[in-house]
């Protein structure tokens, strides 16, 4: 059976990008259980709740809702449980000290298999403030009607 070719994605955490301003993005690995990849690969998860944290020099992924397999058996997996992230020493050091700074927390983007493997985008982020999300809403909605204007212009010279 070949491989897996490209890039699939499971899951977005749209929420994210409008709550946070995102600083950096990381792709990482995430460890698995049988019961959790069949269930991915059925195209079943929840981003919005979760969040990853570094404890012990280890980067862990909570509050991630993947569902119970369908056809799995008494040793299906439990929906929300912490998940290992595989990230480089380095990596996990540079984010450590970003997180440290305050105000900075670690969020995940997007779940998604890549060649096959099981991969989740985290972002290093900080926090919006209402007044933000106001702003980024008005700037957004600024832009679709000048799109629209420029294209009711165009649609009316021809």
């Amino acid at each position: 059976m070949p491989r897996e070719q490209g890039e699939k994605v499971v899951a977005t955490n749209r929420k994210a990008r409008h709550d946070y301003t995102i600083e950096d993005t990381y792709e990482a690995g995430i460890v698995l259980s049988g019961t959790e990849v069949k269930s991915l690969r059925q195209g079943r998860a929840s981003l919005v709740d979760g969040y990853a944290f570094i404890d012990g020099g280890e980067m862990w992924l909570d509050a991630v809702h993947i569902p119970e397999y369908t056809e799995g058996t008494w040793n299906n997996h439990a929906p929300r449980r912490k998940r290992k992230l595989l990230l480089h020493k380095h990596e996990i050091v540079k984010i450590s000290h970003k997180t440290k700074e305050g105000g900075y927390t670690i969020v995940p983007l997007r779940l998604y298999f890549s060649d096959g493997r099981a991969k989740v985008e985290i972002a290093v982020a900080k926090g919006k403030r209402e007044y933000d999300k106001r702003q980024a809403l008005r700037e957004k909605q600024d832009k679709r009607e000048a799109a629209r204007a420029i294209a009711s212009r165009r649609h009316l010279g021809e």
